[in-house]
C-alpha cells in the first residue's frame, strides 16, 4: 500500500502536465488548420523539477504499454467478428435459396456479430455485405418440416404419423365424460362461440347417447334387431335413435385443431386418469397428454352393487348385472330371453321400470319377474305411502311378483341356480339378478385435480356457477352443486343433466350464471302411467295430494302424442309459467285416499313452504311446478294452488 501511495505521488504531477500539454497542443493545431508544429519547447513537457527525465520515461513507457495492448484486443475482436460473420454467411449458403429475392443493404462491418444473433437468413452477399438487422425474416420453412414440434400439423396422407398425433395435444374445450352433460356442455359452449374447438373424452365406445330409453322406450320396441340399429318408437309412435346426433355431427380428433369452424369431437374409448391443475393438462390411461383452457369434469356415476354380490363370488357376479350402458342393455336382453327367471333387486326409478319392462315380456316368453326392496312399497323413498302403495299393485298387474320389505343376506350359486337368502329367512331362487341399488358419483380424479367431494351427498363440491377450481367446471350426476333456492343437491337425472351441462357450458365461455333453474325427473312404468317431478320429493317430508279422475289422455303416451316428443323434458317452457294466487282460506285438509290415484298434484313441505312437486299424470305442466318452488312462498290452500295445473279439466 506504501509502494503504491509513493509511486502515484510521482506519477501525478507527470499526468497533470500531460493532460495541460494536450490541450495546448489542440488550440495550437486548430490555429495552424491542423498544421503539426515542428517543434515542441521541452520546458512544455514537464513541470517537475529538474532531473525529472526519468519520470517522464516512465509515462510514456506506460502509455506506449496500453496503447499496444488496446491496439491488440482491437485487433483480435475484429478478426473473431470476422470470422464469425463468414461462418454465418456459409452456414446460409449452404441452405436452399428461397422463392424470392430479398434485398440486401451494406452495413458497417462491425454489425456482424448483431446479424449473427438475430440469426437473418440472406442470399449470397458480396463480401462488404451483410443483411440488416432492422428486417429480420422469419426462419426458412425448410425446418420445420424436417423437425416438427408435438403441436406440429401433419397433413393428411403424410409419411409422420406418430400414434400422438392422432389426439389432439391440447383443447381449449376439454369434457370429460361422454354421456348427456358432456354433449349438452358441448352444444352450449358452441352456441356462445361458434368457432370453438370442443373435445369430448369419454371411456365408453359410443357416441353421447340419452340413457332413459335404456329402461323405458327400448324395451317396447317391436323391431327384433333394437339391440343393434337402438332406435325405438317413442309413446307417440315415432320412431327415434338413442344417440343425439349421427356420427357426421363430428369432426375426427386429429382434425380438431385445424378446422376451420371448429366443431365437437369425440374421442372414444379412453380414460382421464390423472389431473395436472396447476399444469392445466390431463393424462389418459394410455399416458397420452392433453393439455386445455377450460375443463369440464361430467364422469356421471358407476352403478351400486350389493356387498352380498361382490362378496359371493365369480359365479355370482358372472349373473348378476348392474344396469347403467348400452352394453348393460344389450346383455339383459340377450339373458332375459333364454332363462325362466330374473331378480330385480331394487324398488327405485331404474327397478321399477325395468321391472313393468321385463313383466309386459313375460306374458309372451313365461318369463317370471321378481322385483324385492326393503321399503314397503314401490319407490318408497319417494312417493308417500298411499301413493306407493298404490303403484306397488300398478307393478303387479304388469306380470311382476313383488317382495317387499326384503334385506338380502346372502347369494350362493347352487345347482346353476341363484339362491337369494332374506334375512327374515325367505328364500328366493333365481336365474339372473339386476342390481338396481342406486348410483355412486364418479369422483376419481378428485385426488390427483385436489377437488373436494362432499361427504353428505357424495360428487365434487362446486359452487352455484358449478365451479370446482379455476377453469374447473362440474356438471350431471357427480356434481355436488348449491341450489340458491333448496340449498346444497346432487341429482341424478336426465333432465339435471341437461340443464346442469348446458349451464357449465356458459359459464366456461364467461356467463357466470348461477344456478337456478329446477331441474325436473320423469317415470314412466309403461305406457298408462307416469309422472314427472321436481325439486325435493322425499317421503319423509309432509305431503299434500290433490287427486282427480283420470281420463284416456292421462297417460304418458298420450302426453308424448301431443308434446311430439318422448323425452318430456325437450318440450318444457318457461313462458307458459304464472304465478300462483295464494288462498285466505285456513290449512288444507288432509287428502282423503282413494283406490283409484288417476291423476294428481303432490306438494312436499319443509317448514310450510313447497320444496317438491310430483305430478302425477299430469304433463306438459311443469314450469307452473318450477315458478311454485321458485317464488318459495307459504300457501294457505293447496286445493286452491292444485287449480293452476287444470288437473279437473275433463
Amino acid at each position: 500500500m506504501l509502494k503504491c501511495r509513493t509511486v502515484w505521488k510521482k506519477l501525478a504531477p507527470l499526468a497533470r502536465s500531460s493532460s495541460t500539454v494536450c490541450r495546448q497542443n489542440v488550440r495550437r493545431a486548430v490555429l495552424n488548420n491542423g498544421r503539426t508544429p515542428a517543434q515542441v519547447p521541452a520546458a512544455h513537457m514537464s513541470t517537475g523539477p529538474a532531473g525529472g527525465g526519468r519520470e517522464n520515461q516512465l509515462y510514456a513507457l506506460l502509455v506506449g504499454a496500453a496503447c499496444l495492448g488496446g491496439g491488440i484486443y482491437a485487433y483480435r475482436t475484429v478478426k473473431g467478428d470476422q470470422r464469425r460473420y463468414e461462418e454465418r454467411l456459409s452456414e446460409i449458403a449452404s441452405r436452399p435459396h428461397r422463392a424470392a429475392p430479398q434485398e440486401t443493404l451494406s452495413e458497417p462491418e462491425p454489425l456482424a456479430a448483431e446479424a449473427a444473433e438475430t440469426e437473418v437468413p440472406a442470399p449470397e452477399p458480396e463480401p462488404q455485405a451483410e443483411p440488416s438487422p432492422e428486417e429480420p425474416s422469419p426462419p426458412a420453412p425448410e425446418a420445420e418440416v424436417v423437425a416438427p414440434s408435438e403441436t406440429t400439423e401433419i397433413p393428411p396422407g403424410g409419411d409422420v404419423a406418430p400414434v400422438a398425433s392422432k389426439i389432439p395435444s391440447h383443447a381449449r374445450y376439454l369434457l370429460i365424460g361422454g354421456g348427456t352433460a358432456s354433449f349438452a356442455a358441448a352444444r352450449s359452449i358452441r352456441a356462445r362461440d361458434p368457432g370453438a374447438r370442443v373435445l369430448i373424452v369419454t371411456d365408453e365406445p359410443d357416441l353421447p347417447y340419452m340413457r332413459p330409453p335404456l329402461s323405458k322406450e327400448l324395451w317396447f320396441s317391436d323391431d327384433p334387431s333394437v339391440t343393434e340399429t337402438l332406435r325405438f318408437k317413442q309413446w307417440n309412435g315415432k320412431e327415434r335413435s338413442i344417440y343425439f346426433q349421427p356420427p357426421s355431427f363430428y369432426i375426427n380428433p386429429e382434425e380438431l385443431n385445424s378446422a376451420e369452424n371448429g366443431g365437437v369431437a369425440v374421442l372414444t374409448g379412453k380414460k382421464v386418469v390423472h389431473m395436472d391443475v396447476r399444469g392445466n393438462k390431463v393424462k389418459l390411461d394410455d399416458d397420452t397428454e392433453i393439455a386445455y383452457d377450460k375443463c369440464l369434469i361430467a364422469t356421471g356415476g358407476v352403478p351400486r352393487n350389493l356387498q352380498v354380490i361382490e362378496r359371493a363370488g365369480e359365479e355370482v357376479m358372472s349373473k348378476t348385472t348392474l344396469f347403467r350402458k348400452i352394453e348393460d342393455f344389450k346383455l339383459l336382453d340377450k339373458v332375459s330371453r333364454n332363462i325362466k327367471s330374473v331378480t330385480i333387486i331394487g324398488g327405485g326409478f331404474l327397478g321399477s321400470e325395468l321391472a313393468c319392462a321385463l313383466g309386459r315380456r313375460s306374458a309372451e316368453s313365461d318369463l317370471e319377474v321378481i322385483q324385492m326392496f326393503p321399503e314397503k312399497g314401490n319407490m318408497g323413498k319417494v312417493l308417500p305411502e298411499y301413493l306407493s302403495n298404490w303403484t306397488t299393485e300398478k307393478v303387479k298387474k304388469e306380470g311382476v311378483k313383488i317382495i317387499s320389505e326384503a334385506l338380502v343376506k346372502s347369494v350362493v350359486a347352487k345347482d346353476d341356480k341363484l339362491e337369494i337368502l332374506l334375512k327374515d329367512g325367505r328364500l328366493v331362487k333365481t336365474d339372473h339378478i339386476v342390481a338396481a341399488v342406486g348410483l355412486e358419483p364418479n369422483v376419481d380424479l378428485a385426488k390427483s385435480a385436489g377437488l373436494e367431494v362432499d361427504s353428505d351427498f357424495g360428487g365434487y363440491r362446486v359452487n352455484a356457477e358449478l365451479q370446482a377450481r379455476s377453469n374447473i367446471w362440474v356438471a350431471g350426476d357427480a356434481a355436488c352443486f348449491y341450489d340458491i333456492r333448496l340449498g346444497r343437491r346432487r341429482v341424478e337425472h336426465h333432465d339435471h343433466a341437461v340443464v346442469s351441462g348446458r349451464l357449465a357450458g356458459e359459464n366456461m365461455t364467461g356467463a357466470s350464471k348461477p344456478y337456478w333453474h329446477q331441474s325436473m325427473f320423469w317415470s314412466d312404468l309403461g305406457p298408462d302411467v307416469g309422472y314427472e317431478a321436481i325439486g325435493i320429493v322425499d317421503s319423509s317430508l309432509p305431503t299434500v295430494g290433490v287427486f282427480a279422475k283420470a281420463t284416456a289422455k292421462d297417460t304418458p303416451k298420450a302426453a308424448t302424442e301431443k308434446s311430439g316428443t318422448g323425452i318430456r323434458s325437450e318440450s318444457e317452457t318457461e313462458d307458459t309459467a304464472v304465478s300462483p294466487v295464494a288462498s285466505s282460506t285456513p290449512a288444507p285438509p288432509t287428502v282423503g285416499h282413494k283406490d283409484d290415484y288417476g291423476k294428481g298434484v303432490i306438494f312436499y313441505l319443509r317448514d310450510k313452504v313447497v320444496v317438491g312437486i310430483i305430478l302425477w299424470n299430469v304433463f306438459n305442466r311443469m314450469p307452473i311446478a318450477r315458478k311454485i318452488i321458485k317464488d318459495g312462498e307459504e300457501h294457505a290452500d293447496l286445493n286452491e294452488v292444485a287449480k293452476l295445473f287444470n288437473i279437473h279439466e275433463d
